[in-house]
């Protein structure tokens, strides 16, 4: 998705190949030669001189482009992101009890962040290592980064349905929430999310037409606004799952008259932390969902870094929230670690409506 953002940022800062300074035109003043007299003479009296150029201020006629800041960073965040990501994977595959669908959603959410950053680190390698102008590489990173960031969205809206259910449906949860249903569920995510990645190399982009690209080429404007408005209404659709939790909560408080003091601490808690979560969902991505709708491809190359960089970010953010701070993944983790489990961590059994 944010292919050739490097190309624009070069270009504006003349951080490109400049030819001329690599000229060797025998008429070129600024080309230093061997002979003291012209080189344009004629004279055929041999006298055992050659015409060469003196190479000595470069010694090579290719410069290597220059790395842009922006994309480092980029490619650093996605080193983090497949770190994280590929220990969470790890934990669920080699933990035989990690099992139920809540764990199967976390997977699923660990896979794609981490194609999401696998993504980020070929497009650095597809940037500066590999030639731009073949459009295979193209369609190729931008594919995947569609494919992968969609994913997580997704998934992360999977997560959130899976609470709100698990909470509203709370006697008949654990019979209808199958194993099975929870698979296919994440296979319908994925193929829908492939399908989107696939729509750049069917023709749905502006390599044919550079004025038609939006902020991230070569996705054009009007996908890129399609993107943008479907990832609003799934913010939209989790910021009201996520209200219809805390009332829940909260009549669960109201009902349980024993245990009033204690849940209505355990309920204020859940609830700054659904906040958190949310508002963290929001800032990561919304000023890029916004930006994708008011900005095209003439805007300068430095505010789509900006507005991506913090999407980025959340499948950063992702792994902590959802996976580590489970008790049965942090089980696992001090086991693989040191063999042992702390004494404080709490040995609760974890359900889908715990936040």
């Amino acid at each position: 998705m944010i292919l050739s953002l490097a190309a624009a940022a070069a270009m504006s800062s003349g951080g490109g190949l400049n030819s001329s300074s690599f000229s060797l035109d025998p008429f070129d003043s600024s080309t230093s030669w061997g002979l003291s007299e012209d080189p344009s003479n004629s004279s055929s009296e041999p006298d055992g001189r050659t015409l060469t150029p003196d190479l000595r201020p470069a010694t090579t006629a290719v410069a290597l482009q220059e790395v842009n800041p922006w994309d480092v960073a980029l490619c650093v965040t996605g080193t983090l992101i497949s770190c994280e990501n590929a220990l969470v994977i790890a934990v669920l595959f080699y933990t035989p009890t990690l099992r139920a669908p809540m764990f199967v959603l976390i997977g699923s959410l660990a896979a794609a962040d981490l194609l999401a950053g696998l993504g980020l680190i070929l497009n650095f390698v597809f940037t500066y290592l590999v030639d731009r102008s073949v459009e295979f590489v193209t369609l190729l990173s931008v594919g995947l980064l569609i494919s992968a960031f969609s994913a997580s969205v997704l998934n992360i809206l999977a997560i959130t349905v899976d609470r709100y259910l698990s909470l509203y449906n709370a006697l008949t949860y654990h019979t209808e929430r199958t194993v099975a249903f929870t698979y296919a569920m994440v296979a319908l995510i994925w193929a829908s999310c492939l399908a989107l990645g696939l729509l750049p190399a069917f023709g749905w982009n502006c390599l044919g037409d550079e004025s038609a690209c939006s902020v991230c080429r070569p996705v054009t404007k009007a996908n890129a606004v399609a993107l943008a408005v479907a990832f609003l209404l799934v913010f939209a659709l989790m910021t009201q799952l996520y209200l219809q939790i805390c009332r829940i909560a909260f009549r669960h408080a109201q009902q349980i008259a024993v245990q009033h003091q204690f849940v209505a601490m355990s309920t204020t808690k859940g609830v700054s932390t659904l906040s958190a979560i949310l508002c963290a969902f929001g800032a990561c991505w919304l000023p890029f969902a916004t930006y994708s709708i008011v900005a095209d491809s003439s805007y300068p190359a430095v505010y789509t870094y900006a507005a991506v960089l913090p999407a980025t970010c959340c499948s950063v953010i992702n792994p902590i929230i959802y996976a580590f701070r489970n008790p049965d993944i942090q089980k696992s983790l001090w086991m693989a670690c040191c063999g042992c489990v702390p004494s404080n961590l709490s040995l609760r059994p974890r359900t889908s409506s715990d936040v």
